[in-house]
């Protein structure tokens, strides 16, 4: 008869301990520690035979990395240009991904629009819904162009031996939180079954060659719900973001063993599923009829992909005594940092005025080159003096301000001249052995913020 035991884990890092602590030793955090129930095996044979990949050896022996072949395994290709583009090319063989994001943003439809036109024999496994609404929601989305099969099961081994027999070509797991291992007493979704069922599926995936997708919860932080450890394991990891009463949709690459982690895919919730947006500059820019102040446009990089994305800016006096500062997809910190310069360097003063900044689109951006275009939608907004709309911007701003050259001027300046625009505002420091005669846009160079001023708000 098996000892059932009662052992206290931590909430971020999974770190065990036999008694409740206030702060844990290996992470730091408090108040973290959690009570679980879990049943103490006394051999390690019942959880290794609970299901066994054929062909598998059991003591696998070491092999010296110079005999090791590299193969030429080929990614498989989803119909979904943004899923490979985030996944760096495609889904790799025996790779573990993991998908997290708000209730109700999208991740039981993406995966199940792949499930559904992906070309090969795909097993759907969903703890949270049954086969009659996964039916109703695939028949809302279209048709059918894979060999699909839905299973509804919480425990991880009668699953994993499903998968085995059937022999698909990819695992979907809707959701980790569900699953539930028999070797552990402890209720699903808690550390230690979100540790064991992830480390069955990662032994699933390494060993039978078969991608496996999971989706995962989040909490009220934000984060993925579960021990650190489960972003740890997998080989992916991608955050699905959006407001809910929005309808576009942004999947971004935290984590990539096989790829890269600046890249992004956008997409617009509609009525049939989710359908790709293949030019986010259109999307990101708004169309308004009248030139107003406070708006620019950066160019910006996503990964390899270039963007324009239009920066708000709203000036106003203070109405309290203590000025307000927010930033809405934009780091709070720098915008601090902005104003400052503006202040220093060009004699605008900002201490007595509620500033407001929100990068259209409902996206987050973190590159640099949108510095530029803050400072002139700040300014514009100030002076109350409209930007003209064929005119955007791409450099960084120092402390003391000047104009810092960004990465990959080119393509930005391309993208620009693709979409239509007259002239870009560039780094002068930037544009070393480039010829901008060779563009069809106009390209100011400047190498200071009073230059910009000088320029723009005479």
């Amino acid at each position: 008869m098996a000892k059932a035991k009662t052992i206290f884990f931590c909430a971020e890092c999974g770190a065990s301990a036999p008694k409740w602590l206030g702060k844990c030793p290996h992470c730091g955090a408090w108040n973290s520690y959690q009570e679980e129930r879990i049943e103490k095996e006394t051999t390690t044979e019942t959880r290794s035979k609970s299901w066994s990949a054929p062909g598998k050896l059991d003591a696998p022996r070491a092999i010296p990395l110079k005999q090791i072949q590299t193969g030429t395994t080929l990614r498989l290709e989803t119909p979904d240009s943004e899923l490979n583009r985030v996944l760096g090319g495609g889904i790799v063989p025996g790779s573990l991904v993991l998908i997290g994001g708000q209730p109700g943003i999208g991740k039981s439809t993406l995966l199940l629009q792949v499930a559904m036109q992906l070309p090969a024999k795909i097993l759907y496994v969903s703890g949270e819904e049954s086969e009659e609404q996964i039916k109703m929601r695939a028949d809302r989305i279209g048709t059918f162009a894979s060999e699909c099969y839905i299973l509804t099961e919480t425990n991880v081994s009668k699953m994993l031996n499903q998968a085995l027999d059937l022999q698909p070509d990819l695992l979907i797991v809707d959701s980790i939180q569900t699953l539930s291992s028999p070797h552990i007493e402890s209720t699903p979704g808690s550390i230690s079954q979100v540790r064991e069922c992830a480390g069955e599926l990662l032994r699933f995936a390494k060993e039978t060659n078969i991608p496996v997708f999971l989706i995962g919860h989040i909490n009220k932080e934000g984060e993925i719900a579960g021990p650190k450890l489960l972003e740890h394991i997998v080989d992916c990891v991608l955050q699905f973001e959006g407001d809910r009463h929005n309808t576009y949709r942004i999947l971004r690459t935290l984590k990539n063993r096989f790829g890269s982690t600046d890249e992004m895919g956008i997409y617009q919730m509609q009525s049939v599923g989710l359908r790709e947006v293949s030019n986010p500059s259109e999307l990101l820019l708004s169309q308004k009829d009248e030139e107003l102040s406070g708006s620019g446009v950066a160019a910006t990089m996503e990964g390899l992909r270039p963007m324009l994305i239009e920066t708000q800016a709203l000036v106003s006096k203070a109405v309290f005594g203590t000025p307000q500062r927010s930033a809405t997809g934009f780091d709070m910190r720098r915008l601090s940092m902005l104003l400052a310069v503006l202040e220093k360097r060009c004699g605008y003063f900002f201490s007595m005025n509620d500033v407001f900044l929100n990068i259209a689109g409902g996206i987050r951006v973190d590159d640099p080159a949108i510095d530029l275009s803050i400072i002139a939608s700040l300014i514009s907004s100030l002076v109350d003096v409209s930007i003209p709309a064929n005119i955007c911007f791409a450099g960084e701003v120092g402390l003391s301000g000047e104009i810092r050259a960004v990465n990959r001027i080119e393509q930005r300046i391309q993208e620009a001249d693709r979409l239509g625009f007259k002239a870009i505002y560039v780094s002068k420091y930037g544009m070393k052995g480039i010829d901008p005669g060779r563009f069809g846009i106009r390209v100011m160079t400047i190498g200071k913020v009073e230059e910009l001023k000088g320029l723009l708000f005479n």
